[in-house]
């Protein structure tokens, strides 16, 4: 699985550095770094409290009367998990994953300035770490390990700000669970035990700079007196 990665990771690079001098009119390479603000549904904790990296390459088709729809590839490298710090106490809880990812995503774009797109994306577990303290160190009873892969679902909203650069607002969740957890501390919680299904849940903010896109000057249809 890693060398697969490597590999796709060498031909998505080599694409983003190629279409620029070879299919400058059909395919575009861009570069997104950005942050990804996480949580872990179903681990009893709640709120964006987890920051990571979201960065990596890709290359992107454009299609269809005007070129407005693409198809986009990305691999990117993102920090994902949960983060809980309690403010009257000191219950710690950290959960580090760190994901290989290879979204694949449908755009359309507006007037070459506003662009949606709705996709899908595997993810491979590259790193992982789950630091606990204080009441919740048996928090859990482990149902199922954690899954090294995730398949998601995207939502995607990307605004022109200059020339090559977008900006990315971008909704993330996790379609199969990638954990199940019994939660059955008493001294937490004071009831029957229950199963908890865990999701990862982010937000990604970055900016892409696309290297051989046109400037972002709307040019409207011209129409010909036979039309």
């Amino acid at each position: 699985m890693v060398k697969r990665l490597v590999l796709l990771a060498f031909l998505v690079v080599s694409g983003v550095f190629l279409s620029d001098r070879l299919m400058a009119q059909r395919i575009l390479g861009g570069m997104s770094v950005g942050m990804n603000l996480t949580q872990v549904d179903g681990d009893e904790f709640f709120g964006y409290h987890k920051f990571g990296l979201n960065i990596g390459p890709m290359v992107a088709v454009p299609f269809g009367k005007g070129r407005n729809w693409s198809v986009s590839m990305e691999l990117l490298y993102s920090q994902k998990g949960s983060y809980h710090s309690g403010s009257a106490d000191s219950t710690r809880y950290r959960l580090t994953l760190d994901y290989v990812e290879i979204p694949l995503i449908i755009h359309y774009t507006d007037k070459n300035l506003i662009s949606g797109g709705v996709g899908v994306s595997y993810g491979r577990v590259v790193n992982f770490k789950e630091t606990q303290n204080h009441y919740y160190d048996n928090l859990y009873t482990y149902q199922t390990g954690l899954s090294n892969n995730e398949f998601s679902v995207i939502a995607d909203m990307q605004i022109r700000l200059w020339s090559k650069l977008w900006a990315d607002l971008r909704y993330q969740y996790t379609m199969k669970s990638i954990r199940t957890v019994v939660v059955d501390n008493p001294w937490v919680y004071p009831r029957n035990p229950f199963t908890r299904y865990q999701y990862n849940n982010v937000i990604s903010i970055r900016v892409t700079w696309v290297f051989n896109q046109q400037k972002g000057t709307y040019v409207p249809p011209r129409h010909t007196d036979n039309e």
